[in-house]
């Protein structure tokens, strides 16, 4: 059967056509596309999924004549034919045709010279121009896929995954893996499974944008191409693996074993939990939340320098009190009941000096690695589910807590507090006159207020903040209600001085951006050597290192 569907020349990939939209019922004849392609449905498939473009697809046919000559048949071999769907290894009748077939579907199709074999016909069995029939069974197909769009790496799915999630980058993932030359030569394998985050991958680039397309227990093939196994250079020996000769082509079984997602708490990338054990439900805790855990803290040395509850007496504290580090209660407020993690804390959300435990000396700008496990939780109540005298009450105690916290310096944490007395009583209307009275004090926390108190206080916590543009608007609503308030106006001067100095550090950082980037080019367009390319990047680390150094 091979050999008589060589392609005659010309023959090609399969276009970009949609031949999959017809309805067919059985014993019912239609033509599908528009180069006169007739598909006969015999006996209906399976489930509503068609092999796509790549697949590998497993077919028992026979094919004949108008005259019903019969010049082939897998069936009476006894061996069912495969081959790629879409990658011209058969006339584009079948290309076209197999493409709108379920699994166990039986279809005749009528092919004419154009989809077939055109003028030149394949003697002796197939005259030229002739019009075929095809009587096809599709068996099975294993999804082959173009993961990359380029060739450079094939999947072919040997055992479907379970559920629907991918590993994203910052993941950990476990997997097993055998790597192959394509003369069968084992060059790496791992013997219990490896462990890598996607991020940084693991043996060869494939590796890392292969998982990502997998699901758990997924089994896969990997034709791996050169540029993305180990290129033009091969690899030497290593360990246990044998060397990879230059431009090789890789053979890779890989297993999706399972993975830990990893959650990027902080938009800076500082604070990450890794999801040890997944918890219940889907609420979280809230700031104010009364949460228990436990927890053991460590350095990346793992030495332990902090352990706080047990099975019997888990710790109790409340978010947002600052009782345990930044980091920690900024990840507590991302999990679920029951879940376990492991929480890396960047110094800038732990400890920038240094510090001494009853466990160890914690040096200062150090990362902290917590494993904790949240047993339980109590949110505080949302003004959703407070009456009105409850909103009243709530607001005035957040507003006294701000108060307390803005006296010792604490802006952010104060402005928090005043946001969320505002919030109790944001709205109104179903306020009774007596309780908007009781309100009426309160309500110098909201920004559209018209109490220059309050308008002050809260620009003065996002200048220490760092939220100019809104300390900017603060500082003018309160100017405009007090024009000569003489606190107000100084506190517009520092403002003024904090961004002048922003500005400074901004154009110095884009300056040396673009000095970078003229660089660069300059060494593209001479073709300066590698070696000259790896100083200009030191370089730029260092610069990098300066502004962030300023930064902070």
């Amino acid at each position: 059967m091979a050999d008589d569907f060589e392609l005659p020349q010309g023959a090609g990939m399969m276009e970009n056509e949609d031949f999959g939209d017809t309805v067919f019922k059985v014993g019912e004849e239609k033509e599908i596309g528009k180069q006169g392609l007739k598909k006969l449905l015999v006996k209906e498939g399976e489930g509503w999924e068609t092999p796509e473009t790549g697949d590998e697809v497993e077919v028992h046919y026979t094919g004949t004549l108008l005259d019903d000559t019969k010049f082939d048949s897998s069936r009476d071999r006894g061996t069912p034919f495969k081959f790629k769907l879409g990658q011209g290894q058969v006339i584009k009748g079948w290309d076209q045709g197999i493409a709108t077939m379920k699994k166990g579907e039986n279809a005749v199709f009528t092919i004419p010279p154009d989809l077939a074999y055109g003028e030149s016909g394949s003697p002796p069995t197939i005259p030229p121009n002739a019009t075929l029939k095809f009587d096809v069974e599709l068996l099975s197909w294993a999804s082959v896929k173009d993961i990359c769009k380029d060739g450079g790496i094939f999947k072919k799915i040997i055992k479907e995954g379970e559920k629907w999630e991918h590993p994203k980058e910052a993941d950990e993932v476990l997997v097993k893996y055998e790597a192959r030359l394509e003369d069968g030569t084992v060059v790496s394998k791992s013997e219990e499974g490896v462990e890598f985050y996607v991020k940084d991958g693991y043996f060869c680039p494939a590796f890392a944008i292969a998982v990502k397309t997998m699901k758990k227990d997924e089994k896969v093939l990997l034709t791996v191409k050169p540029q993305y196994g180990f290129g033009h250079q091969g690899r030497e020996a290593i360990g246990n693996d044998v060397a990879v000769p230059p431009n090789a082509t890789l053979m890779v079984d890989l297993e999706l074993v399972s993975w830990k997602v990893v959650d990027e708490v902080t938009d800076d990338k500082k604070v990450l939990k890794k999801i040890l054990k997944q918890g219940e439900g889907y609420e979280r805790p809230n700031d104010g939340a009364v949460v228990k855990v436990k927890y053991t803290g460590k350095l990346e040395d793992g030495s332990i320098f902090e352990q706080k509850g047990s099975d019997e007496e888990p710790f109790e504290f409340m978010t947002g009190e600052e009782q345990v580090v930044d980091g920690l209660d900024r990840a507590l407020m991302t999990m679920k009941k029951g879940e376990v993690a492991s929480v890396s804390v960047a110094a800038e959300y732990g400890y920038q000096t240094e510090i001494k435990t009853d466990l160890a000396v914690v040096p200062p700008k150090s990362t902290l690695i917590y494993e904790v496990e949240l047993v339980s939780f109590v949110k505080e109540k949302e003004s959703w589910d407070m009456n009105t005298a409850e909103k009243i009450e709530a607001a005035g105690k957040k507003k006294e807590e701000g108060n307390a916290l803005f006296k010792v310096g604490k802006y952010f944490r104060a402005s928090k507090k005043y946001e969320k007395a505002a919030k109790y009583i944001e709205y109104d209307t179903s306020f009774s006159e007596e309780e908007k009275k009781q309100s009426k004090p309160l309500k110098v926390l909201e920004i559209e207020s018209q109490n220059v108190k309050a308008l002050y206080r809260r620009a003065q916590a996002y200048i220490q903040t760092a939220d100019l543009e809104l300390a900017e608007m603060d500082i003018k609503k309160a100017l405009e209600i007090d024009p000569n308030n003489r606190d107000v106006k100084l506190e517009y001067r520092a403002l003024k001085e904090k961004q002048k100095e922003y500005n400074k550090k901004a154009a110095k950082f884009y300056g040396n951006m673009f000095a970078r980037m003229s660089k660069l080019e300059e060494l593209e367009s001479g073709k300066s050597g590698s070696q000259k390319v790896e100083t200009v990047n030191k370089e730029e680390g260092s610069d990098a290192m300066a502004v962030d150094g300023q930064s902070a």
